[in-house]
């Protein structure tokens, strides 16, 4: 019989439906049985992608010996990290600050008042079978030192977080060019990125280069960003045949990915591929660009029109199933010859790159420097066949499950990138995706004024939005409305942010969990960056916008406060911080202002509109849109000049005089 999670809104938890181990939610009702039986609480947190979840549920929680220790001696209860970031980011302090280490899954053991007893990652059967053993010894036989140890922890944990600082540290251009010095220092030169194995994609840190790049002209941070998205775009954490970035590379050479595909990871690294090929015109970011964009439509958007979490890391419980090759799996889908030309270029080998004589596809070199040709006469075209094929074939083979949860969060990073890449590249297409898919998240994810954190199918989770969730979003609208002209978003995005004000920030404190929220034991902040910004960053980076567009002042106050929180780890691991850098860095170069307004009917729009977005400055903003628009601060009192489409730009609220010429238009943001 199914367990309580079968009616979940979570992927995650559905799939521990069917365990022997009854599982419950996180709700008073679990802690209520807890204190009733006596007994401690069995805490596991994981996600839907999350191999190592996969592992540990199938040697443990689907075992019946395993799952009889747990339920005589535990109220057990399993959390989607994605649904509830503030009960993964709580107990995960404590799990590093005892264990010097933390993963998913997550396995906490805390009293029935949600004290930590102990905690780890993923555990064997029979060391999680002596763990449960030793759990429940210590709660029977020595009560008192557990729980005197669990308040420890939590005192020291809730100290660590009060005492992290908040003073607020200039962002100015000494300090910014710092960062990119100490970035230097990191910088794996041989094969791009920062720091060894396992080696993720530095997406923010990526965008921060780009930006300084941008209203500096240092060679160096656009050395840096390119070298490193060309080689993550040539190892095997790219799929090559179907677009997308998987999760991480476990080398530090890019080739052997963890092949989860993450939303969070693809909107940013689309949105930095699509500002690297603006900045260069380089052919291959321009290709990673559509190929990612066309990924995240074709495999990621759900029935409602949002944007779906991840597609699993296994298929069948095999990692890596579904992707990986063999020379002699080229050769049945394209014959002898074709077979190992694919096998060459793709360096698929005899020994394999990956597991079992398997290899991950790469395309260190283009087709057109592998073959010559005598071998093959257009080396283009043969490619794009072969990869048609390819994809065919793999299309057939089992494929990875999908997290079809909608995150507020991730889908505010999708919209941005998918808005800013329609308009800067000519895809109209990912433009009406990215406003459905707002769409659809302001029906369905504002309940009662307030913004929920997650939904399922049109069903919408009780989990409340975090300031990830806020800033995010807010910031996606703003992008959508400067891509528009919609004054819709432009409101929906500054009603957001005005909430944020008053349910994140307490006595200068930016949190990530609201006023409103359940109270843990300790109230979740963050001061850095990790795979996907920070609620102080996200917030900063859609306060900096919305200063840009609007002039009102309050937005840029907002910023700096969140910016304050993060100043140190900018200051000291710029690499954990590179969204707030780049906020920073928009504060630095801007407001730059780019109104362009005509009567509908002037063929120049288009031409200005595209100049506009094709600059490259981190504080521009641009808006284009009819001179009778109305709620869009940027084209109030803009009149369109002799008929014609008319630019006006402004450089920190002061204007340049209005021009009809998109030739000057571009040339005039060349100086910005």
């Amino acid at each position: 019989m199914a367990n309580r999670l079968a009616a979940s809104l979570s992927p995650y938890l559905r799939q521990h439906a069917d365990n022997p181990v009854d599982w419950r939610e996180w709700d008073d009702a679990a802690f209520a049985e807890a204190r009733e039986r006596d007994v401690p609480i069995l805490l596991s947190v994981g996600y839907a992608a999350c191999h190592w979840c996969h592992v540990m549920a199938h040697e443990s929680f689907e075992d019946p010996e395993v799952a009889a220790v747990v339920n005589a001696n535990f109220v057990a209860i399993k959390v989607d990290r994605e649904e509830r970031p503030d009960i993964d980011a709580v107990y995960m302090n404590v799990t590093q600050a005892l264990t010097g280490h933390g993963g998913w899954p997550m396995t906490v053991f805390l009293t029935p008042d949600a004290a930590p007893l102990y905690a780890g990652t993923y555990f064997p059967r029979d060391h999680f079978l002596q763990v449960l053993s030793a759990i429940d010894d210590v709660w029977r036989t020595d009560r008192e030192r557990a729980e005197s140890s669990g308040r420890a922890i939590v005192d020291a944990v809730s100290g660590m977080t009060v005492k992290t600082s908040t003073s607020a540290i200039e962002f100015d251009d000494e300090a910014l060019a710092a960062s990119i010095t100490a970035l230097r220092r990191e910088f794996d030169d041989a094969r791009g990125g920062f720091g060894g194995a396992p080696k993720f994609p530095p997406s923010m840190t990526l965008e921060h280069l780009l930006r300084h790049h941008a209203r500096t002209g240092d060679a160096d941070a656009l050395a840096m960003a390119e070298r490193t998205c060309e080689a993550m775009a040539r190892g095997g954490m790219y799929d090559q045949l179907d677009g997308g970035f998987a999760r991480y590379s476990v080398d530090a050479a890019w080739v052997v990915p963890h092949f989860e595909k993450m939303l969070y990871d693809n909107a940013q690294l689309l949105r930095v591929y699509a500002h690297l090929w603006r900045a260069t015109g380089s052919a291959p970011a321009r290709r990673v660009t559509v190929e990612t964009a066309e990924f995240m439509l074709r495999r990621l958007l759900t029935d409602e029109g949002a944007f779906a979490s991840a597609l699993d890391a296994d298929t069948d419980g095999v990692e890596g199933l579904t992707h990986a090759w063999t020379p002699a799996q080229l050769v049945e889908v394209l014959g002898d010859e074709d077979g190992a030309r694919a096998a060459r270029l793709f360096e698929v080998t005899p020994h394999g790159t990956f597991e079992h004589g398997s290899s991950t596809l790469q395309l260190r070199r283009d087709p057109r420097d592998v073959f010559a040709p005598d071998d093959v006469s257009d080396p283009e075209a043969w490619w794009h066949d072969v990869r048609s094929r390819l994809l065919a074939a793999r299309d057939r083979r089992p494929q990875p499950a999908r997290d079809d949860k909608v995150v507020t969060s991730w889908n505010g990073l999708a919209l941005a990138a998918l808005a800013e890449a329609a308009m800067i590249l000519d895809e109209p297409r990912w433009l009406d995706a990215a406003r459905t898919a707002a769409d659809v998240v302001l029906e369905a994810h504002v309940v009662d004024g307030r913004l929920r954190r997650t939904s399922l199918g049109g069903g919408v989770s009780e989990a409340l939005g975090c300031a990830d969730d806020y800033g995010n979003l807010a910031e996606g609208l703003l992008v959508l409305h400067q891509a528009t002209g919609e004054a819709r978003y432009l409101r929906h995005a500054t009603e957001l942010l005005g909430a944020s004000r008053d349910l994140f920030v307490t006595d200068g404190v930016v949190y990530d969990t609201g006023s409103d929220a359940e109270q843990l034991f300790t109230r979740p902040r963050s001061t850095g960056d990790n795979a996907e910004p920070c609620g102080a960053s996200a917030l900063a980076n859609a306060a900096v916008m919305a200063f840009a567009l609007t002039g009102e002042a309050a937005y840029r106050e907002f910023a700096e406060v969140c910016l304050g929180q993060l100043g140190a780890v900018a200051r000291q691991a710029p690499r954990f911080a590179g969204w707030a850098l780049s906020a920073a860095e928009a504060l630095a170069a801007g407001p730059v202002q780019v109104a362009i307004v005509s009567d509908g009917n002037s063929p120049d729009t288009d031409a200005m509109a595209t100049g506009a977005w094709q600059a490259t400055s981190p504080g521009l903003v641009r808006v284009v849109g009819r001179t009778d628009a109305e709620g869009v601060p940027l084209l109030a009192d803009r009149p369109a000049t002799g008929g014609r489409a008319t630019a006006y730009v402004c450089r920190g609220f002061v204007c340049d005089a209005p021009t009809t010429d998109a030739g000057e238009l571009e040339r005039s943001l060349r100086e910005v």
